[in-house]
């Protein structure tokens, strides 16, 4: 049961960082283009594109209607996050990467007990055994 509760907080907190930070790129245009030119990225389409993603990416695996589709949005925020956390390193602004560390943190523990919680079964995930049979007697 701790298993379930892990993946649906660390599921809602992680949509919750994409969810806030698309609505950050709304509200905000002018910053993020300003912050990711600062990052070496000037692409004109990068912002609207980056809110399709983020809004996108967690709406795949809360409904989870699909598992090839939601897994493949786990790893499309695997790379986003690794890659934001990495671009912030590289301009030596290692703060800026704490919201990917974070974000790494609950996509690990989310997709790693995904499917204590779905009834859709990722082949990718680690299996977790019941709570009764995970522990044993050690010298039976």
């Amino acid at each position: 049961m701790a298993t379930v509760y892990l993946y649906w907080i660390s599921t809602a907190l992680l949509s919750l960082l994409y969810f806030a930070s698309a609505a950050m790129y709304i509200a905000k245009g002018d910053f993020v283009r300003k912050a990711q030119a600062e990052l070496g990225y000037t692409a004109p389409l990068l912002v609207p594109f980056m809110i399709v993603i983020k809004l996108l990416g967690p709406i795949a695996v809360l409904w989870h209607f699909n598992v090839a589709l939601s897994d493949l949005a786990y790893v499309g925020i695997l790379y986003h996050l690794v890659l934001s956390g990495l671009a912030h390193l590289g301009v030596r602004k290692p703060k800026g990467a704490i919201p990917a560390a974070v974000g790494l943190i609950l996509l690990v523990a989310s997709f790693a007990t995904q499917n204590a919680a779905r009834e859709l079964q990722s082949p990718y995930a680690p299996a977790f055994a019941p709570a009764s049979t995970a522990i044993e007697a050690p010298f039976n």
